[in-house]
């Protein structure tokens, strides 16, 4: 009874071996369409999440191919492409955002990862500086708590780049009311607000601060995905978070959350592969029934 016992988990240890390598090295493309009022014109993006230097095929050759398929009009990335860890290059994420600068806008959001590099040069050396500059001399200017807006869609995409207090490990950091406000002032009403928020958890702050469409990533779709269950553990070590990967609705505003692109630190994917997110906005007239 005992071999039978063995041979069991032995064969599901292999399975779920087998299930995280596949999917570990693979994405598939998710689609979301949204309507709203304040649109002007139909717009699309491509939203992007932490990469962590991941490649799919040589210079993410696999990942650039899908894109141009989906032909968005704009690329939002939402954090952590690189990865902050002593001795780790940058050079596979900084070649994806240049083959993305050369063919669309980029509208790059800071994730944690970007942040602590920048945070702490004495751990992490230049890294923060050549990716940035890297970002830059190829026309990628990061939304570091600032906003640019698409007058012909009237659209205004907000990056916000937290404080690292607010990505504690276990438990969620209160919020001032005042905090998001002070840091990215007030949107425009009339405007359909973006804001790439990396973290997710912080999405009712978001709501009230007045976006009407948040993009996060972060959680890396709680790294295995249950049936019913969702993603098993966050980054703050939480079991099943409830914003894992998907769609969210608070009041008016909505949230898309990506489940990321690759790994770090624990290399696992399982029934959780990468994702590559297309977000397709709608005009709607006030008058629709």
């Amino acid at each position: 009874m005992l071999y039978i016992i063995l041979a069991v988990i032995a064969v599901l240890i292999c399975f779920f071996l087998l299930i995280m390598y596949f999917d570990c090295n693979r994405f598939v493309t998710i689609t979301y369409d949204m309507e709203s009022e304040k649109l002007s014109k139909e717009y699309s993006f491509v939203l992007l999440s932490d990469l962590h230097n991941k490649s799919y095929g040589k210079d993410n050759e696999k990942l650039l191919t899908e894109i141009e398929k989906l032909a968005p009009d704009a690329v939002l990335v939402a954090g952590d492409m690189m990865t902050a860890q002593k001795g780790e290059k940058f050079r596979t994420a900084l070649c994806l955002m240049e083959h993305l600068a050369a063919k669309y806008p980029v509208y790059y959001g800071m994730g944690n990862h970007e942040y602590r590099a920048g945070l702490y040069p004495e751990q992490y050396g230049s890294i923060y500086e050549e990716y940035m500059g890297g970002l830059r001399a190829c026309s990628i200017e990061p939304l570091i708590n600032e906003t640019v807006t698409l007058p012909s869609a009237n659209i205004s995409i907000c990056g916000l780049q937290m404080d690292r207090c607010y990505y504690q490990r276990f438990r969620k950091y209160p919020m001032k009311e005042t905090y998001l406000p002070e840091l990215l002032g007030q949107p425009q009403k009339d405007k359909f607000q973006i804001l790439i928020a990396h973290n997710p958890d912080y999405f009712a702050e978001y709501a009230k601060w007045g976006a009407d469409l948040v993009v996060s990533g972060h959680v890396h779709g709680g790294l295995m995905c249950l049936p019913y269950l969702g993603g098993v553990v966050s980054p703050k070590l939480t079991l099943f978070p409830k914003y894992d990967g998907g769609r969210f609705k608070e009041g008016n505003t909505e949230m898309i959350l990506s489940r990321g692109l690759g790994t770090h630190t624990l290399p696992i994917r399982i029934f959780n592969p990468g994702e590559l997110i297309q977000i397709r906005l709608h005009p709607v007239s006030s008058n629709k029934q």
